[in-house]
């Protein structure tokens, strides 16, 4: 977890996605605070510095995860930036522990619902890989972890300059550090294997509940992960949806200048 700002100024939560862990918000951390804000990055469960328990990558586990460092950060509730798999987290923290999200800025991540029923996923080739056993670990191990590279150049804008050599680096030591590569492949399995599950059948139920509190989805034009589309119907509160054209599935590290700007200006019109 990395924090930026005063800890009497409003929380923003930041939750990164796969294969990130909390160094993803590294342009954002000091300019949200800077801002005014208290900016914080926390490692999902399974990534980084997080406990990688055997089971708990869930939906409800992981809003619970989310609504629980919010309370140990001493707030009542926080403005929760998620992207991919952050914002999968941050759309169900809204329904599932609705007093401690205040807002939602949805980066790269449709609504769970219609990445479930809509075939969002451009990348549902390499989510069904990763439903295979023990093979997609040892191929995000193999190789000093060049997979975890191509994956992000594959999901960002063609030409992009991410991931520079430091990026690279770093998520590729993350994900090597044993059993972060299983965890982090346990968020995919649980979305397609709990679809005709209790389980699943229970957060699909949950999820049609509509989000009161403002919302923010920001997609990058060229992401080769996912499609952008507008959550008509999911919705109860204000919604803006920003397109960025220059930028992949990696907005907030692609063009970190043109992400904070939008950003900033919606964090300032939030309601107090």
């Amino acid at each position: 977890m990395a924090e930026c700002g005063a800890a009497d100024d409003p929380l923003v939560l930041f939750l990164h996605g796969f294969p990130e862990f909390w160094w993803a918000w590294r342009h954002q951390l000091p300019v949200v605070a800077a801002a005014g804000y208290r900016a914080v990055a926390m490692d999902l469960r399974g990534y980084g510095a997080s406990d990688k328990t055997p089971r708990g990558y869930d939906p409800f586990t992981v809003s619970a995860d989310v609504s629980g460092v919010i309370r140990s950060l001493g707030a009542t509730d926080a403005v929760v930036v998620g992207h991919g798999w952050g914002g999968f987290a941050g759309w169900s923290a809204a329904v599932l522990a609705p007093k401690q999200v205040r807002a939602l800025a949805a980066v790269s991540s449709p609504h769970p619902l219609q990445l479930m029923r809509s075939g969002q996923l451009r990348s549902m080739a390499q989510v069904g890989w990763f439903q295979l056993p023990i093979l997609p670990e040892r191929r995000l191990l193999a190789n000093d972890g060049i997979h975890i590279e191509q994956l992000l150049r594959a999901w960002s804008a063609p030409g992009s300059a991410f991931p520079d050599a430091e990026a690279s680096r770093r998520y590729r030591a993350a994900l090597q550090v044993w059993p972060a590569p299983h965890c982090a492949l346990e968020y995919h399995r649980w979305f397609l294997r709990s679809r005709l599950r209790p389980d699943g059948r229970r957060y699909s139920a949950r999820m049609r509940t509509p989000i009161p509190v403002p919302v923010l989805q920001l997609h990058g034009a060229q992401d080769g992960a996912v499609t952008a589309t507008t959550p008509a119907g999911l919705l109860t509160g204000p919604l803006r949806r920003e397109v960025l054209t220059t930028a992949g599935h990696f907005p907030h590290e692609e063009t970190p200048a043109l992400f904070n700007a939008v950003l900033l200006d919606w964090l300032a019109r939030l309601p107090d």
